[in-house]
């Protein structure tokens, strides 16, 4: 039903796996607008990815502060950076796609400040592997539709959804969760009235009750 609603996806690498890490930590907490500005802008003020390791933590918060949390995230981008190098003696991740999945993920989570979410976006966007990584939208929506109990963490939420999803369907599946998330199933004010998926949703009356009563029905 969201196919037809919001088209299908076809997975595309976007970049090589590095740059999907380095990419994917500029986006906490900030827009795709704002960490694709902060992520060229990287790009930019530095020639490659070893210059930024042994760059200061100051001048790589200057070049990356459109994104937001500049020093946070240049803290951990340096020490990133740092402990690649240090495993791998050089600054790249292409070996990641000769290991199992698991084994990946569980190298990729041995770096500072990557956790599954993190680790999954590297493995999926870079190389297609069928890594489910779980954001707030994927969160909020996947439990308004039962697919995982409410009581479910984010953490466990990932390794629920992606041992149900096929993996060939796991791509096309994140995209258009986030997208029926952001477009129609939001935090605050769900449009039930307007999902193709209120049929199937455990929660369309509930919101539709809330809603009647607050005055807040999204058409």
């Amino acid at each position: 039903m969201l196919v037809g609603e919001y088209g299908g996806h076809t997975w595309q690498p976007r970049h090589d796996p590095l740059s999907v890490l380095v990419q994917t930590i500029l986006s906490q907490n900030t827009s795709d607008v704002n960490s694709g500005r902060a992520f060229e802008s990287l790009m930019t003020a530095f020639g490659g990815w070893e210059d930024v390791a042994a760059a200061d933590v100051d001048k790589i918060a200057v070049s990356i502060r459109v994104g937001g949390l500049g020093k946070i995230k240049a803290k951990r981008l340096k020490q990133a950076l740092g402990e690649i190098r240090r495993k791998r003696g050089k600054l790249e991740l292409s070996f990641l796609d000769k290991l199992p999945l698991a084994e990946a993920r569980g190298w990729l989570k041995q770096l500072p400040g990557v956790g599954t979410k993190t680790a999954n976006c590297v493995l999926l966007f870079s190389s297609g592997r069928p890594a489910l990584p779980v954001d707030t939208h994927v969160f909020r929506v996947a439990k308004r539709l039962g697919l995982v109990d409410f009581k479910a963490s984010m953490e466990q939420t990932h390794g629920l959804l992606e041992s149900t999803v096929s993996p060939e369907d796991v791509y096309q599946f994140h995209v258009l969760m986030i997208e029926h998330g952001r477009r129609v199933c939001q935090a605050q004010r769900p449009h039930c009235p307007r999902c193709v998926l209120r049929r199937l949703c455990p929660s369309y009356e509930k919101f539709m009750v809330k809603s009647a009563e607050m005055g807040m029905i999204q058409k």
